[in-house]
Parts: C-alpha cells; sequence; structure tokens
C-alpha cells in the first residue's frame, strides 16, 4: 500500500562538511509500490449476492512479463565517486569495439572482473560519477529558468563549454609563463569570452532503472534519485535533501504501463572514534599554532607598540548626512579638539575637514543631504597628573552647517558639538545643532537676501571652551534657534600596553578609563562614593537623635 504521507520538496539542500568527502556513504532504498495493472478485478458470478469476494482480487500479469514477486525492491549504501555500473553498461562494454576511451577500458575490466565474481551487487540502481560522459551532457542541457522555450544567452553557452571540476588539474611544465597574466587593453570580445565562473566542482549522480521486469538496460527509463555537488571549500550540495524523519519521495512513470515508486536518501557516514577525533583535535591544534607562528613572521619586530601608560587613539570616521536645515546646497565643516595638554596627534594629523557641498533631496518630512565624507585621525593620551581629582577629558568632535546660495554667498546654518566614544567599536551620532539669532525683521531680511548672519568667533563656544579658567560660563543674553542635525559614522580603535596586563580586562567590555588601571581616577571615583555613603549615615543618625514628642499639631512625625 502507498505511504499516507509523501515528501514534496525536492529542492536542494546545502552542508559543509569539514571531513574529508571520501567519508561520506549514502543509503538508498528503492521500492515499487504498484501499477495500474497490478490488481484485476474479477466479479464473482453468483447470483444473489452483492459482497465482493476479496479472492476476486489477484496479481494480474502484465504484457511486459512483469512478477510482482521478483525485483521489487532494493537497497544499496554508496560511497562518494563509487561507480555501480547500470545495466546498460554492462551491455555496452562487454562489447570491445564499444570502447573508445582509456575510462571505457577501464569500466570494461571492471565488468568482467564482476563477472568472474559474484556479479553486481545492484540492479536497478547505479551511478554516474564525475568522469562518465553523463555529467557533461547533464551540464550542458541543463536549463537556467522554467521557460519552455528558453533562449540560451551567451555566458550561459560559454558556460556549457566549460569543464568547472580542476581538483585534477596539473600545472604547466616549466617555468616560463605561457600567456600575459595582466591585459591592459582588454577587447570587448575578450571580456566577454573570460567572463567565466571556474569553480572547482566535483558532481556525482544516483540514478534507477525502473524499467519493467526483463526490460531493463535501457535509457528512457533512467531516472535520477538524486544529485550530489561537492566544492574544494567542503561545501555538498544535495539534491533532493536526505530523507531523515520525512517521507520518501515518489516517482511516477510515463507511459502506457504507469507504475509508482517511492524511495528515500539517508546519511549513513559512520561517526569518528573517540580516538580519531583527539588525534584531529592534536593534528588542528599544530597546525593553528604554525599558523600563528607563520603571523607572527609576518608582523616581525617592527610592530610598533604604545608606551607604558599610554593610549592611542584611531578613528576612521564618516560624516553621514545632514537633515532638517532651512536652505539648501549644505556643506559641513569639522574639527576635532584635544582638550589637554595629555593629548597629542602626530605633526602630519589633520584634525580638521570640510565636506563637499550636496544637494538635498526630500525625505518624509526633511530635507536630507547625503556626503558620505570619510575622514581619520589619531591622537595619542599620557597620563601626567596622578592627583586625585584628575579625571582625563575627551576629544571633542565640533561642527559647523552652511549653505551656499547662488552668488555663492555661504550662511550659517548651526554649530553641534559631541564628544567621541570611550569604547572601541563602531557608533553611529546624530548630533543637534543650533544657530545665534538676532533679533527683528531686518537681520532674518538680511540673511536671505544678502547671506549675512551671526557667527561665532569660537567654535569651541558650542561647549565650554578648553581655555576658560574661571568657575562658570555664562551665556546670558545668546539668543538662539534650534536648526537641523548631523551624522557621523565613527569606527574606534584603542591600543594601551594596559589591555595585556590581565586576561579578565579582554572578557568585560569596559570603557577606556575602568580599563587604564594604576590610574587615580579610579579612587577619585571611589571616594566620591564613600563620600555619599558617610554623608547618607550622618542623615541616618542625625534623624534617630531627634526626640520622639517633636511632631506636628496634628500629631504627624517628623521625617
Amino acid at each position: 500500500m502507498a505511504e499516507a504521507v509523501w515528501s514534496t520538496d525536492t529542492g536542494e539542500a546545502v552542508y559543509r562538511s569539514w571531513d574529508p568527502v571520501r567519508n561520506l556513504r549514502l543509503r538508498v532504498h528503492l521500492q515499487r509500490i504498484t501499477s495500474s495493472n497490478y490488481l484485476h478485478y474479477q466479479p464473482a458470478a453468483q447470483p444473489g449476492k452483492d459482497l465482493i469476494d476479496l479472492a476476486t482480487f489477484r496479481p494480474h500479469p502484465s504484457a511486459s512479463g512483469h512478477r510482482p514477486e521478483v525485483d521489487e525492491e532494493e537497497e544499496v549504501v554508496i560511497g562518494w565517486q563509487e561507480k555501480l555500473f547500470s545495466q546498460f553498461e554492462v551491455d555496452l562494454y562487454q562489447n570491445e569495439a564499444a570502447c573508445q576511451s582509456p575510462l571505457d577500458h577501464q569500466y570494461r575490466q571492471e565488468i568482467l572482473k564482476l563477472e568472474h565474481l559474484d556479479g553486481r551487487k545492484n540492479r536497478r540502481i547505479f551511478t554516474y560519477t564525475d568522469s562518465d560522459r553523463y555529467t557533461n551532457l547533464e551540464e550542458h542541457c541543463q536549463k537556467m529558468t522554467t521557460a519552455a522555450s528558453e533562449m540560451p544567452s551567451f555566458l550561459v553557452e560559454r558556460m556549457a563549454n566549460v569543464r568547472r571540476r580542476r581538483q585534477d588539474r596539473r600545472g604547466m611544465e616549466g617555468g616560463i609563463l605561457k600567456s600575459r597574466i595582466v591585459t591592459w587593453e582588454p577587447s570587448e570580445e575578450f571580456i566577454r569570452n573570460n567572463h567565466v565562473i571556474n569553480t572547482a566542482l566535483q558532481t556525482m549522480y544516483i540514478m534507477a532503472d525502473l524499467g519493467p521486469y526483463g526490460k531493463l538496460g535501457y535509457k528512457k527509463y533512467e531516472h535520477v534519485l538524486c544529485t550530489l555537488k561537492v566544492d574544494s571549500n567542503g561545501v555538498i550540495t544535495v539534491k533532493p535533501d536526505f530523507t531523515g524523519s520525512r517521507g520518501p519521495y515518489r516517482i511516477e512513470t510515463d507511459g502506457e504501463k504507469q507504475e509508482l515508486w517511492k524511495y528515500t536518501i539517508d546519511n549513513v557516514s559512520s561517526l569518528a572514534q573517540p580516538e580519531e577525533e583527539e588525534r584531529e583535535q592534536r593534528v588542528f591544534k599544530d597546525l593553528y599554532g604554525r599558523h600563528k607562528e607563520y603571523l607572527n613572521s609576518l608582523v616581525g619586530t617592527d610592530f610598533e607598540m604604545t608606551v607604558p601608560g599610554a593610549l592611542r587613539l584611531f578613528v576612521n570616521g564618516e560624516v553621514v548626512s545632514a537633515q532638517g536645515y532651512e536652505f539648501d546646497n549644505l556643506y559641513v565643516h569639522f574639527f576635532v579638539e584635544l582638550p589637554t595638554t595629555s593629548w597629542s596627534s602626530p605633526a602630519f594629523q589633520q584634525l580638521s575637514g570640510i565636506t563637499q557641498t550636496c544637494a538635498t533631496k526630500s525625505l518624509g518630512m526633511d530635507n536630507v543631504a547625503y556626503f558620505s565624507y570619510p575622514f581619520t585621525f589619531e591622537a595619542s593620551f599620557l597620563h601626567e597628573d596622578e592627583s586625585a581629582g584628575a579625571l582625563p577629558a575627551w576629544p571633542v568632535l565640533y561642527c559647523e552647517v552652511l549653505s551656499l546660495d547662488f552668488w555663492q554667498r555661504c550662511r550659517v546654518e548651526g554649530y553641534g558639538a559631541v564628544v567621541l566614544p570611550a569604547t572601541p567599536g563602531s557608533h553611529t551620532l546624530t548630533v543637534s545643532t543650533w544657530r545665534p539669532l538676532e533679533l527683528g525683521p531686518v537681520a532674518e531680511l538680511r540673511r536671505v537676501f544678502i547671506g549675512s548672519s551671526l557667527e561665532l568667533e569660537d567654535l569651541s563656544y558650542v561647549r565650554v571652551p578648553a581655555t576658560f579658567k574661571g568657575e562658570r560660563l555664562s551665556r546670558f543674553g545668546l539668543r538662539t534657534e534650534t536648526t537641523g542635525s548631523v551624522t557621523f559614522r565613527l569606527h574606534c580603535l584603542q591600543q594601551s600596553r594596559a589591555f595585556l596586563e590581565s586576561s579578565s580586562l579582554r572578557k568585560r567590555l569596559r570603557s577606556v578609563l575602568d580599563r587604564l588601571e594604576g590610574f587615580s581616577q579610579q579612587s577619585s571615583i571611589h571616594g566620591v562614593l564613600e563620600a555619599f555613603r558617610r554623608a547618607r549615615r550622618r542623615m541616618q543618625e542625625a534623624r534617630e537623635s531627634l526626640p520622639q514628642d517633636l511632631g506636628s499639631p496634628s500629631g504627624a512625625t517628623v521625617s
């Protein structure tokens, strides 16, 4: 009886294996289910009976001579690139005149050897390996689309004539190059002819001869059960996928005598023994050790390390976009301020830049200008002040957004600033900007028509300037207006000897200040926390020392 559940997903599955592909073993089970004339009904000629006697259902011998009790089921375990001959190949290679290539003669010797032994272990299930001409023809006739009238393109025709299996390809004899490596002026025909994929790939087909009994060995009855492809990277493509816990696949033969077959494909590759896994781990460990030594030899001893107690900061940044501004044709002027004398940068390092002028485009409710302007800089921090209250300041990124009018006059659209991230990695920062504002309509008319607007003499005035030494910085009387925002994308890298002092530091994601052990800023933070604890303890003691009879007239206690 046919199975109730069939597996209809015949798509390909992709696996990656670190083991050699020669260890792959597949078990293929093929079984005939029924045929159109397998059951023949002969009604019982007994009057007065409406029931059907089960004995009237009996196997009916077909015209092709099929015998149901013979050749109904077969199971074979197949290894990678293992050749199982079909009945057609046995009949073909027994004739020596049909052998043309060395592979044909090799197959003839193997078939004759099998005839002297117990014969073939397979009858219906056979294989086509990577060396068989069926593989070439299958790749040549393979369609790229599902269209009935497909017209192959030039690339498809070129690919059909290229053997993509290159594992056994031999190198050129001698050391003289037979062709030029670089073609400086390639023609259009040269580009078209060389635009061909050349991936190392091996293919294997598991086939089945579903012909009637006594008529095995005909090409028209051959069906592909499974296609296996393996490339040089250990990627295994199986079509259809292994059966596993799913139902079997089905095949319905065409023609007048339609028959139904089912088959399963299981991966029965043997598992590695514990001794083999341990030996493999030792081999991998030795390989990785040699590779590490090789990488160290490439780096050499010239790798530049920071001095003890210093931190080097590398920033690869990008001015991504600006949005929400009043006028078009925007550009951004930005620079990085190193706050204290503890920070320094190389003499050749540029800490400022100006983007190109960019027209805006509508995106939702805002007008956005996309710059994608890259920049990079390097700075070093050397801790010198060991006083208890000294906390190192971090570099600040300042930006100024300007616009150009028709007469190439610039207007200030906004100022902004942001502190660079203290942790390494990728960061996306959005900086909100503002601009000074004058009172009255005359200032706005002057800004629109002649491009005149208020500007800051010192851009660091956006925050507290590093040169300010007072206690309070007053901005009273400065009128500002909120404008748009600028988006920066920063990739930060930090280098310090302190990162190598303890392995526990590499396991936790902490800020740079926490990672630099031995500096006194950590003790100052702990001192502040301890001061808060002491103050809280004194308040608790003062609350407990209050007299119990003190209270409000209503009897509410003091808390």
